[in-house]
């Protein structure tokens, strides 16, 4: 019972894993839409330059024409250009400087010892001029308001009151100075300097300018700019059908959508929007498990591909709806490319291409713009399909990036010269998005390589590390099975060659290859590629441990490929190689040594499964072909061409290559390679007659 209930979990899930699919599914659908905009989108798109080919446009209401953005940065230009800077009269300057001269004056003419009575007068005389120019006012002038010119106008603030003046109107010290000098005369030149350099010390400018106020009135005034020109009345006529959207026209059709967009967010039933987002998620989820059901039911069962599509396809949507809410400059900035790269490298072109143009149809419905976004995102994606079709080196990557970056230049060029009709009006800063797409594209690398170890898939970037020779485990097959890893490699050029040409995974295939055999490192010399002596172990075993020590080296390369945690896509080629064929050597020696006992098949019988795809069918066939190559004691051109004439046409009617999808015409492909391949092996001269 313990066991049991350590184990519900697994039992629960096998129970329920067809429906776990649906659920996901539901879960996908949720948070896709959860994110999305709520508000009614806007029905038209438009374009300047372009010609309005839908119906007469009436407008259902009445709404103001907006500015553009430069119409209304120019109007705050000009606006600010009327704001004269703000200074104010402080009369706390002017008495604070007048009493001070007072001071310094009695301090001043005593310590000189003149005549009092003078003082009476000088001082009276001087104090009246200072009065004169404070009362007119001094200015402290500010470079940033002369803009290249000497006098410039303010405005005057005093009690509360703003008055229009001109600097020319009123003192500088400078000038207050020279007036003073001009005004106060003495025959006595040591008092005139005396009382002259007085006054120089206490003049100083009561006119400030304050700019805390200035900032307000100019803020206040750039914010009261009107951002509209013009109102379009209910049932006034928009743009008529056939209409070339000019510049005027083109104003009001953004002011109508702006407008309508703001009313949506209040008026528009938020339920509905999501309703409609609901049927169409669901409606594009559907066509997709759909399209796996009935093309790819490998994916369909499987729970974890099944959930990391899903993922990727909520990733990309998710992405898009940060892009809106956050208002980006482009939309263009998302690697939208990110989506076919993966799918591609972790399954196959057909899934990439579909599940790519499956998430540009539903981002196409938030997007301004969306044919032209579908177009560059569509064409895009299946250059990025194509570009990484034969993925055996990770330098593809970048030269998958240039490729994408040249899409994306070609549907660039061509669509601004449809719109403009002129190089010159390209506007190349707008090309920007593009790149960083590009290279935000090459996330996709790590990207692989997680969900790699997250769900269990082999991509080809992993099949290619598996594949290196100085790989430890292959090392040790060198090492301990040299006859193997020899005929391991033989048997990979053979299987990669012919699957190259009828159509599959190479990659796999030849990783397949070097790996099949990997069960034989435990018992080396029992296999006859590694026995150097005329004298085989086998002579001493009865017929049926021999065989069982041959089946066994299936059931051994499952158990270390587990165990060095190789992908399940590699043990399925030792699983299948030898399908569920018999040791017929072993088992025709025991009917004819024994013939009067009962005979088990099933003891001479390897376990199977028999293989289920072009790569194991075609890895079967080249190694059955090499191993039976290498009993020839005279390799021609005839014997070769009998063998493997022989071989396959064994597995044929063993029924070995009923679950493969290999054609008639994939097979004698295969024939004429594997024929053409161990001529050029054994130094054969071809004659093609004989291997047509």
């Amino acid at each position: 019972m313990a066991k049991i209930k350590k184990n519900s979990h697994k039992i629960l899930y096998r129970k329920y894993s067809s429906n776990l699919k649906y659920v996901m599914m539901l879960i996908t659908v949720f948070i896709i839409t959860l994110f999305l905009p709520k508000q009614p989108r806007f029905r038209y798109e438009f374009e300047k330059g372009k010609v309005w080919l839908n119906k007469d446009l009436i407008s259902p209401f009445s709404f103001a024409i907006l500015k553009t953005n430069p119409q209304v940065t120019i109007d705050k230009k000009n606006a600010l250009k009327d704001i004269l800077p703000i200074y104010q009269l402080d009369k706390g300057i002017t008495d604070n400087a007048l009493e001070e001269f007072a001071n310094e004056f009695d301090i001043k003419w005593k310590s000189t010892q003149l005549d009092e009575k003078d003082k009476i007068v000088y001082k009276s005389t001087a104090l009246k001029l200072l009065q004169f120019i404070y009362a007119k006012g001094i200015i402290g002038l500010n470079v940033k308001h002369q803009n290249g010119e000497k006098n410039y106008d303010f405005s005057l603030l005093e009690n509360n009151v703003s008055k229009q003046k001109n600097t020319q109107d009123i003192f500088t010290a400078e000038s207050a100075l020279k007036y003073f000098k001009a005004n106060f005369t003495t025959s006595n030149q040591v008092m005139n300097d005396l009382i002259t350099n007085l006054a120089e010390d206490h003049i100083a400018p009561n006119i400030v300018f304050n700019e805390r106020l200035t900032q307000i009135v100019q803020t206040n005034t750039v914010n009261n700019v009107s951002t509209t020109k013009g109102m379009v009345q209910k049932g006034e006529l928009i743009v008529a059908k056939n209409d070339m959207v000019d510049d005027e026209i083109f104003q009001k059709l953004d002011s109508y959508k702006a407008t309508y967009d703001a009313q949506t967010k209040t008026i528009g039933s938020g339920t509905l929007v999501y309703l409609g987002q609901v049927v169409l998620v669901v409606f594009i989820l559907t066509i997709l498990m759909s399209f796996l059901f009935l093309f790819r039911r490998d994916i369909f069962e499987d729970n974890r591909q099944l959930s990391l599509i899903l993922i990727v396809t909520t990733g990309m949507l998710l992405a898009l709806t940060w892009a809106l809410k956050m208002n980006i400059g482009s939309l263009y900035y998302i690697p939208f490319c990110v989506v076919p790269i993966i799918i591609r490298i972790l399954f196959d072109t057909r899934l990439a291409l579909y599940l790519h143009i499956l998430v540009i149809l539903i981002a196409g419905f938030f997007v301004a713009n969306s044919f032209e976004f579908v177009f560059y995102q569509v064409t895009a994606g299946m250059v990025a399909i194509f570009s990484i079709k034969n993925f055996v080196k990770r330098e593809r990557f970048l030269v998958s990036a240039m490729f994408i970056l040249m899409a994306y230049f070609v549907s660039f060029v061509g669509i601004a010269l449809l719109r403009e009709g002129s190089f010159r009006e390209i506007e190349w800063i707008n090309f920007v998005p593009f790149v960083f797409s590009v290279l935000l594209s090459l996330l996709a690398y790590p990207l692989i390589y997680l969900f790699e170890r997250i769900f269990g898939i082999t991509s080809d970037v992993a099949l290619i590390e598996l594949t290196n020779t100085n790989n430890k485990l292959l090392r040790e097959l060198a090492f301990k099975a040299p006859g193997t890893f020899q005929h391991s490699l033989q048997v990979a050029n053979l299987a990669e060659a012919a699957i190259f040409k009828i159509g599959g995974n190479s990659v796999l295939v030849r990783a397949g290859a070097l790996y099949h055999d990997i069960g034989k490192v435990d018992n080396p010399q029992y296999f006859i590629e590694n026995q150097n002596t005329a004298i085989s172990p086998h002579d001493k075993l009865p017929y049926e441990q021999s065989a069982q020590i041959i089946i066994q080296h299936v059931h051994k390369g499952i158990e270390i490929l587990r165990k060095n945690q190789i992908p399940e896509a590699i043990i399925d080629f030792i699983r299948t190689h030898h399908g569920n064929t018999r040791v017929d050597y072993f088992y025709q020696s025991f009917l004819k040594n024994s013939p009067e006992k009962f005979v088990d098949e099933n003891i001479f019988r390897y376990p199977g499964p028999i293989p289920f795809s072009k790569e194991t069918g075609v890895l079967m066939l080249a190694d059955s072909v090499e191993a039976a190559s290498r009993s020839l004691k005279n390799p021609d051109a005839q014997n070769i061409n009998d063998i493997v004439e022989r071989i396959i046409n064994y597995k044929l009617e063993q029924n070995q290559l009923d679950n493969c999808d290999l054609t008639l015409k994939d097979i004698e492909t295969i024939k004429l390679i594997f024929k053409t391949m161990l001529m050029s092996i054994y130094h054969v001269r071809i004659d093609y007659q004989q291997i047509h």
